[in-house]
């Protein structure tokens, strides 16, 4: 009897090893393949330097956001259909291999800074191990019950797509670790029918949400111990209009323009299109004249694109585009003008 549960502890330890080495595997990969190359080119900013981010961050901060795209991508494809439909693999490298190219040029902005690697490395293992339990589930049992349901969406198929939009719309300018998971899962008890997939959706899915309430209550206590980031940035432009958009404050005037600032993250984006597209033009954002974007578009090449990935659900491309700050503006009203989709805009 000894020898049996002794037999099954170390089949277990090994799942565990193999699980772990698995996950770590690409961290190991970008360290040994993935290094930075290049050299920084030197810029002299005219803002001061407690208004400067590092500029490596504009490359750096898209893993972050592949993350937030995935959930949307997501949430498109069980807007029509069943979550074993979605690239739960496709995702997950979709993460780590953009963060390989993005490592190897982020020396020509200023390097990977370690404690900006241990955060996108904490979040890209959380990601993979999410996706790699869902597509385990989601695959198996989730598509049996799929099968057993039929063609038509049971109530909490319904129920359980509109969260799932509501969480990837709530991401684009909210850290996700504040967002109620639990009254989602409140949610599904409350409407479950004595349908069958309504039975295991109701189970399923409010395991997977009160296991995120509770790493999110995790996450959120340990960054309020080291404090939350800027929630706003400063730039330098030109040509401003005469009306700003919302939540834009008039800080100096310089004779290369005038220092602005705005908030960060999506707002950024908007504001950053509505201004160019009235004429204004930038010079430097956060103490930097290097920048990153994202464009998507319906073919799969556009001008000047360092990366280029197929969107799930939509049917159309995400392009990676960097380019300098002072042509910024005018790239933006180019898109505008080629009907364009900008993104976002990635800050520091």
């Amino acid at each position: 009897m000894i020898r049996r549960i002794g037999k099954l502890l170390g089949r277990v330890l090994l799942a565990v090893g193999v699980l772990v080495a698995l996950l770590l595997s690409p961290v190991a990969y970008n360290e040994l393949a993935c290094r930075p190359e290049g050299a920084a080119q030197p810029y002299t900013a005219l803002l001061p330097e407690a208004d400067h981010r590092p500029e490596a961050r504009t490359y750096l901060t898209y893993p972050e956001w592949h993350i937030v795209h995935a959930y949307d991508d997501y949430s498109e494809v069980v807007r029509t259909g069943d979550p074993h439909q979605f690239g739960f693999a496709k995702a997950t490298l979709g993460f780590w291999s953009s963060l390989c190219d993005l490592s190897r040029v982020s020396a020509a902005y200023g390097g990977f800074p370690w404690e900006t690697k241990q955060m996108v490395y904490v979040i890209g293992i959380s990601f993979s191990a999410e996706m790699l339990a869902k597509a385990a589930y989601e695959e198996t049992l989730g598509r049996l019950f799929v099968t057993l349901r039929g063609a038509e969406p049971a109530d909490l198929d319904t129920l359980s797509a509109g969260q799932a939009r509501d969480y990837a719309e709530f991401l684009q300018q909210t850290p996700w670790y504040k967002w109620d998971f639990r009254a989602d899962a409140d949610a599904l008890r409350a409407a479950a029918t004595p349908a069958l997939r309504d039975r295991e959706r109701r189970v399923a899915l409010g395991i997977e949400y009160r296991v995120k309430a509770a790493y999110a209550q995790a996450i959120a206590a340990a960054v309020s111990s080291v404090g939350p980031d800027a929630l706003r940035l400063r730039l330098v432009a030109k040509d401003l209009p005469e009306t700003l958009p919302e939540g834009v404050a008039v800080i100096k005037a310089l004779p290369e323009g005038t220092i602005i600032e705005t908030p960060r993250y999506r707002a950024l984006t908007h504001i950053l299109i509505d201004l160019a597209v009235s004429g204004t033009n930038f010079v430097e954002i956060a103490g930097n004249d290097d920048i990153m974007l994202t464009v998507i578009a319906n073919q799969a090449e556009i001008a000047n694109a360092q990366s280029t990935m197929a969107r799930q659900g939509y049917g159309d491309f995400r392009h990676i585009v960097g380019l300098r700050v002072p042509d910024l503006a005018q790239r933006l009203r180019d898109y505008e003008k080629q009907g364009l989709k900008v993104e976002h805009i990635h800050d520091y």
